[in-house]
């Protein structure tokens, strides 16, 4: 299949380049600017080409910059199980859409047990001690009791009431994560709305707090940052809440919008680098964390800049050129200047102006007339 697909693109190609050597007619034009291709009306080799109005963007003030797609940190919730157990069922996968205090996972947890028989000891013992002060008062009262045996009476009331406080805390503490279900199991919840982005633990697995990565990161995917590291020649063309433009090969010829938040205080010795920040405007959902993209701050000033697809663009030499579309089957070699070439498309400063059509498929064949001096 793929052998009769190139078999054809190949009879394509030469019987496009057959008909420019046999069917076009060039002449010289009286300009700066070479010469001219001109084809009758309907000429078929019109139909191997394709031309495309020169589009504006806006001024770049930098070269596109090599970055990624991270987290959000601040909308993003990475949860690990407070207390050591076994996983005995999981409520929640990869890619599940959850709300805040849902359960994620049961886990059985016999440490917790020993956290309420703690605080369960500690609240007896704190009420016995509450008893034998008030006693311990009445006799001081009614003269009975000496001071210093009412004053061991109130340190033991604070020492108990000081060890309720401790194990009330160290319960309340797994809350946040997880909660008593009604079989006595701990029920590990998420404290946020989101979307499962990973899942590091599978149903029967021991956990405990220390373990190295998180149980669960939830995260609200229609809020990413994007990371740059940026060269420390630039550091001067950038600043905090400015507008950049973001370009990720999944997309190609698609751009998100976004502003730099934040510019690291310090730079790396070793790759001479600062860590920039950036938020990003996604509200489809299409960027994902973990991609590369090529990310460009844009000027302050507001102009725009002519940009052309790099097929259409012919390099010879020192110099640039592109066909332009004068007339109808009337095509123009004209050399341009460039200001940055990027990886799909290249930015214009001098030969193009707005509004005007350009060959972007076929450039390099229509060139070949031109070499072969075809008439």
């Amino acid at each position: 299949m793929k052998a009769r697909v190139f078999f054809f693109r190949m009879c394509c190609f030469a019987l496009f380049a057959s008909a420019l050597l046999h069917g076009s007619e060039t002449m010289a034009s009286a300009g700066n600017n070479g010469q001219r291709l001109r084809f009758p009306a309907g000429a078929p080799q019109l139909n191997y080409l394709r031309i495309q109005t020169v589009s504006t963007a806006p001024e770049p003030a930098t070269e596109p910059l090599n970055g990624r797609i991270v987290y959000n940190e601040d909308r993003t919730s990475r949860i690990s199980s407070p207390i050591s157990g076994r996983i005995v069922k999981l409520d929640a996968r990869p890619g599940d859409r959850v709300k805040a205090g849902q359960i994620l996972a049961l886990l059985d947890a016999p440490d917790l047990g020993g956290a309420i028989a703690d605080m369960r000891k500690a609240e007896a013992d704190q009420h016995l001690k509450q008893l034998a002060l008030q006693r311990a008062k009445t006799l001081f009262e009614g003269e009975v009791l000496a001071r210093k045996e009412l004053e061991s009476a109130e340190a033991d009331w604070k020492q108990a009431s000081a060890e309720g406080d401790r194990a009330r805390s160290r319960l309340k503490n797994l809350a946040p994560g997880g909660t008593l279900s009604t079989d006595g199991r701990f029920a590990l919840r998420t404290p946020m709305a989101g979307v499962i982005a990973d899942r590091q633990v599978n149903p029967g697995a021991e956990v405990r707090p220390d373990n190295p990565a998180p149980l669960f990161v939830i995260t609200d995917p229609s809020s990413l940052w994007a990371s740059i590291d940026l060269p420390e020649r630039d550091l001067g063309k950038v600043h905090v809440r400015q507008s950049i433009r973001v370009e990720v090969d999944a997309y190609p010829g698609k751009y998100f919008s976004g502003r730099i938040t934040s510019i690291g205080a310090t730079l790396d010795p070793a790759t001479r680098r600062v860590s920039v920040r950036c938020s990003l405007d996604d509200q489809q959902g299409l960027l994902k964390p973990e991609m590369y993209a090529r990310i460009t701050p844009l000027a302050e000033r507001g102009r725009s800049i002519l940009q052309v697809p790099n097929a259409a663009v012919i390099s010879e030499g020192l110099y640039n050129f592109v066909f332009v579309e004068n007339a109808p089957g009337v095509l123009e070699k004209r050399r341009i200047s460039l200001a940055v070439q990027g990886r799909d498309q290249s930015v214009v400063s001098a030969g193009l102006k707005a509004g005007e059509r350009v060959v972007t498929t076929g450039a390099l064949l229509l060139n070949s007339e031109f070499k072969s001096g075809g008439k």
